[in-house]
């Protein structure tokens, strides 16, 4: 019998286990066709639970262990290998680790219609009898996102992120430098201390060490960099006030629970609406340069509310106003199984444009969006997950906003 994820939770959750998060890409399925042997892991990941991969006098050193994919009933042996011929050899150029023997399209992990679900990896580390075990998830509907994302707070596109039972900071690759936007406790403002603040204070900071910068950055490098400033910005705050509470322990469990509760609730409604946010400055940004003019969240018929209308929603409700001239702009981080709750959204406009920053989708859903008048408007810089042949109709946010401007002349 097939377990759910409430059992699969239950059952790898506990002391020992290390769970890595991500959301499969289309560089880690096979729907770019880049052939990857596998989805794509740290390598420093891999050497916490396997520490006899952790062999550099050893060319290539590589170790087998099991996989089970719980959501789809596979079992299979694979193989992690230490590339390091960069230690070996002057000419050598690898230094990276890799996971081969996944089965290809027969995988869960690679099939591209699961390019990008959540997917939970949890390693059992090496023991005293060097066992090694890992049991997989692969999210198969928004359902099952959240009792995952309930748990380990939001998991957006492109950043990994490695969990453990009793631990809610640990994260992959932190930079610490000035080039990131990690602040120290006292560049934290003095007031987010007794108050958190709002999406837009975060966002305001976040210009602030990300300012605009005339044309030098495209809007969609601009997006990308704003949005990768504001989490770090976010994890300054929530670890120089969760943390030393965290540390001084808890009198119940009750205790414990509503504290994580709380930090889960608030990672997962920040970044709810920091694309949305990120969106509308740049927006502004452009209005200012360019003359773009727009309506953020506005109702175009009764009880529908896209994220922008373009030029806006007088233009909109006005019977006059060519439809031709008529835009619509919504917002989805992840748009595997989302992208259908837009089409009943501006009734006037055929054609709906979708932003989102999933890295990559199988070429049967896009299809189905072409079918149904969605365009896929991507940023640049995620462009290269997305299959060959679906590359040249996906649309830039700086072409969007291009069309924009060639609509108001």
């Amino acid at each position: 019998m097939q377990i759910t994820i409430n059992d699969w939770i239950e059952d790898f959750s506990g002391s020992g286990w290390v769970w890595y998060l991500k959301r499969l890409s289309g560089n880690d399925t096979l729907a770019n066709g880049s052939h990857q042997a596998g989805p794509y892991m740290p390598k420093d990941l891999l050497f916490l639970v396997f520490p006899s991969l952790n062999r550099p006098e050893i060319r290539n050193p590589d170790v087998l262990f099991n996989i089970v994919v719980d959501s789809h009933s596979d079992f299979r042996e694979v193989r992690a290998v230490w590339y390091n011929n960069r230690l070996h050899s002057l000419s050598g150029t690898r230094n990276e680790a890799r996971l081969t023997g996944f089965g290809g399209s027969e995988s869960a992990l690679l099939d591209p219609e699961n390019t990008g679900a959540l997917t939970a990896f949890a390693f059992l580390p090496e023991g005293k009898n060097n066992s090694r075990e890992c049991h997989i998830w692969v999210c198969r509907d928004a359902l099952e996102e959240e009792y995952l994302e309930d748990i380990t707070g939001p998991i957006e596109p492109g950043k990994g992120k490695i969990w453990t039972s009793d631990s809610l900071f640990k994260r992959e690759g932190e930079d610490v430098s000035r080039t990131s936007c990690r602040l120290m406790p006292e560049e934290i403002p003095v007031q987010w201390y007794s108050k958190y603040p709002a999406g837009n204070e975060v966002i305001a900071k976040t210009i602030e060490m990300r300012p605009f910068d005339g044309q030098r950055l495209s809007p969609d490098n601009r997006l990308i960099r704003r949005r990768r400033c504001e989490y770090e910005i976010y994890q300054s705050l929530e670890e120089a006030v969760e943390l030393p509470l965290i540390k001084k322990g808890f009198n119940s469990i009750e205790s414990f629970i509503s504290l994580a509760q709380t930090i889960l609730q608030r990672r997962k409604s920040r970044s709810g609406h920091s694309l949305e946010l990120h969106t509308r400055n740049i927006l502004i940004e452009e209005n200012f340069i360019e003359g773009i003019h727009f309506s953020f969240q506005p109702e175009s018929e009764d009880g529908k509310t896209p994220d922008f209308l373009f030029p806006s929603e007088l233009a909109y409700k006005n019977p006059s106003f060519p439809d031709t001239k008529l835009r619509m702009l919504a917002l989805k981080t992840t748009c595997k199984d989302r992208w259908r709750q837009i089409l009943n959204e501006a009734d006037r406009i055929k054609e709906k444009h979708l932003l989102t920053l999933q890295e990559g989708v199988s070429e049967n859903q896009f299809k189905e969006m072409i079918l149904s008048n969605v365009r896929l408007v991507v940023p640049s810089p995620l462009v290269s997950h997305y299959p060959q042949g679906i590359r040249q109709h996906l649309v830039s946010l700086e072409s969007f906003i291009g069309d924009l401007r060639l609509l108001a002349i």
